[in-house]
């Protein structure tokens, strides 16, 4: 989640979650650092696609940066969300606001690098989020892991600079445009849809 913007030392930015048992709760994260949380209208559109509810399910966000999209799944009922963010300020960040929202179990902030990570987890997701930082080849690195890392049935949501039929087994099920962002979310063998 990070564009390669030197930090900004004491500025804060907001998101506010959009929808489920924490709407309406803002949460602050550090400015800088390159974040760029996936805005409200996006990730609204992507709950509508995945379903309002993630009841049950087990949710990895290995890019967390400022959490939009971590905390927004626990708001909405995952059964766990592990949020890995390597550096120091957003980390320490996505800490405060899981304390905020009452230390809630169903959260695991880890602080990592997003491939080692994925190289060594021994667990399985449901629901996996890639914002990864752009042009930097993170898909490229991450989608020999994904069949180890992700069940069979699991979706792939994906932030990228540029439109993505697929990556590895799973394909682009529905995409979109906001800004200079393309979003999408990808199943195993589904068909390309454009929304």
């Amino acid at each position: 989640m990070r564009k390669g913007k030197a930090p900004a030392r004491g500025v804060e930015g907001a998101l506010r979650i959009v929808g489920g048992d924490w709407r309406r709760r803002v949460l602050r994260f550090p400015e800088g650092e390159g974040l760029r949380p996936t805005p409200d209208r996006v990730r609204e559109t992507l709950f509508n696609w995945l379903g309002q509810r993630l009841d049950g399910l087990a949710c990895l966000d290995l890019f967390a940066g400022s959490g939009a999209l971590g905390f927004e799944a626990a708001s909405r009922g995952a059964a766990s969300v592990v949020m890995v963010e390597r550096a120091a300020a957003p980390f320490a960040a996505l800490r405060a606001n899981a304390a905020l929202l009452g230390g809630d179990a169903r959260l695991e902030i880890v602080r990592a690098d997003a491939l080692e990570f994925a190289r060594s987890s021994n667990r399985r997701f449901d629901v996996l989020f890639l914002d990864p930082p752009y042009r930097q080849g993170w898909l490229d690195r991450l989608q020999p892991e994904l069949p180890r890392l992700l069940n069979d049935d699991a979706v792939i949501y994906v932030e990228a600079e540029c439109p993505l039929t697929g990556l590895g087994d799973w394909q682009t099920e529905r995409s979109g445009r906001a800004g200079q962002v393309c979003y999408h979310v990808m199943r195993r063998g589904e068909s390309i849809g454009t929304d």
